[in-house]
């Protein structure tokens, strides 16, 4: 180890010193531009005598006395260039043999041929030196192994690791499919704050922060939702929002303190019509990111989009473990008794759950979710786990709700909204309780939304997804840390 930093530092100096010569000689060593003709992508398909211009990063290089290959990349493809005494002065040459490193950017222009063993490659004309490197790229370019370092150092791990790239090449298209897919439907994008005035809009424990202008603590946005109801009851008919949210709780494979989070709203929709979209949806994106096929490989295991979904009804499932209908309890405390009397969990498990919605998700959380395997929506929820969703017309302690869940992940929720302001007001003013009650992830009661509420809203339907979970499905990731480019560390 004592060895690779000296050598390391050793390195490090001698490329300090041959910036220092360049600077000397009035070489520009760090240059204002490069006007390329093509990428390396688009040079690797073109015909052979063509000339480009083209630019990159120096990846690998064999000297050979008076002829040389190197290797230039960019994020999207790898091209071999050529360089020898016959096309350039041999000034130039020795610049290239004496100066330029495995890291630097450099310019080229020459012209394309197709080696003997069927490599594309540019024959060097006119050579730049655009940016020294003064660090090697790691273990000489083998890649970053430690998983962590490859967190902490995000820029090599671009550089080095070609899968990396490729997850992120594959989030920048998802996003660009998801913005054209809405947009085609009618959707328009808005943003809404996230500096809040009140914790509403999911039950998760916030980040609260103080503005100094207003004298007042504001809290990080947990979801978009009651803002973009707001903007549905301002007229708007559909509208969406890819927005950064933030929600102060543990960190595991499938969380993050700082998300990315979809939401979209759709007037006169009820949860079936977003089923509905939201299949179609998943399909074309998994169509557009997989190469047409609808079947995706994710860890082990073999995901089939082509077929129908499975149906789950929630409350009968959960009423089918226990044995008895959940719904037939309002009082926390009788239901964790009736619960435990079942011998399916311990008193001590419910320890942390405040609300009967809390104990109702821990049961699902221990004896469902986890057994999903292949797409399935679930639906049918009790109406105590979302205060925002519409009541069912036909019984009010259940709510029109739907949410997919694959390989014991919830990759979307969604329902009816609650559009009856004395419904909302009751709900808010319940949550509002059970967070003085010690439920820091209980909503607080915001005025400004029952404002917009009171003043009238239509039937609507909203839909809520994470980004970086659904990501990892769609690259096959074991960890969110995989598909977010800079993730907060110790």
């Amino acid at each position: 180890m004592e060895e690779k930093v000296q050598n390391l530092s050793s390195e490090i100096d001698i490329r300090k010193e041959k910036i220092k010569k360049l600077k000397e000689q009035g070489v520009i060593v760090y240059k204002e531009k490069f006007d390329r003709t093509c990428t390396l992508k688009q040079a690797k398909t073109m015909q052979d005598g063509e000339t480009v211009a083209v630019c990159g990063r120096i990846t690998a290089r064999r000297i050979m006395g008076k002829f040389s290959f190197f290797a230039i990349e960019d994020v999207n493809a790898k091209l071999q260039i050529s360089i020898g005494r016959n096309e350039i002065d041999e000034e130039t040459y020795a610049f290239f043999k004496s100066m330029v490193d495995i890291g630097d950017f450099v310019g080229v222009k020459g012209e394309l041929y197709t080696t003997n063993t069927g490599e594309k490659t540019v024959r060097t004309t006119e050579f730049n030196l655009l940016s020294k490197a003064i660090l090697p790229l790691p273990e000489k370019f083998h890649g970053l192994s430690n998983q962590e370092q490859r967190y902490r150092e995000r820029c090599m791990d671009l550089v080095s690791n070609e899968e990396s790239r490729k997850v992120f090449l594959k989030r920048s298209q998802f996003l660009a499919f998801l913005r054209k897919f809405l947009n085609e439907n009618n959707f328009l994008e808005v943003e809404t704050p996230i500096l809040q005035s009140a914790v509403c809009g999911a039950s998760a424990k916030p980040f609260f922060t103080k503005h100094n202008a207003l004298n007042k603590i504001c809290n990080l946005r947990i979801a978009p939702e009651v803002y973009l109801k707001q903007v549905i009851a301002g007229g708007f008919d559909r509208v969406f929002e890819v927005a950064k949210c933030f929600r102060n709780e543990g960190m595991d494979p499938s969380h993050l303190q700082e998300f990315t989070m979809v939401e979209w709203y759709a007037s006169y929709w009820n949860f079936e019509d977003n089923i509905n979209f939201f299949t179609k949806f998943i399909r074309e994106a998994i169509k557009e990111l997989n190469e047409g096929n609808l079947v995706l490989t994710y860890g082990d295991k073999e995901l089939d989009f082509s077929k129908d979904f499975i149906r789950i009804n929630y409350t009968e499932k959960v009423n089918e473990i226990l044995g008895f209908n959940v719904l037939d309890y309002t009082d926390t405390q009788k239901l964790k008794e009736a619960v435990v009397k079942t011998k399916l969990f311990a008193m001590e498990d419910f320890e942390q759950c405040k609300t009967v919605g809390g104990v109702i998700d821990l049961i699902y959380k221990r004896k469902i979710r986890e057994n999903i395997v292949q797409p399935t929506i679930l639906y049918n929820y009790p109406a105590c786990l979302v205060p925002l969703a519409r009541r069912n017309d036909k019984d009010v302690r259940l709510i029109d709700m739907f949410q997919v869940l694959v390989c014991g992940d919830e990759i979307c929720k969604a329902y009816s909204e609650l559009v009856d302001p004395i419904v909302q007001r009751e709900a808010l003013e319940e949550q509002a309780n059970a967070r003085k009650q010690g439920d820091d992830e209980a909503m607080e009661l915001d005025e400004d939304f029952l404002n917009a509420m009171e003043h009238g809203m239509p039937p609507i339907s909203g839909l809520g997804f994470g980004v970086d979970r659904l990501m990892c499905l769609l690259t096959n990731q074991e960890s969110v840390r995989d598909v977010v480019l800079f993730p907060l560390m110790k």
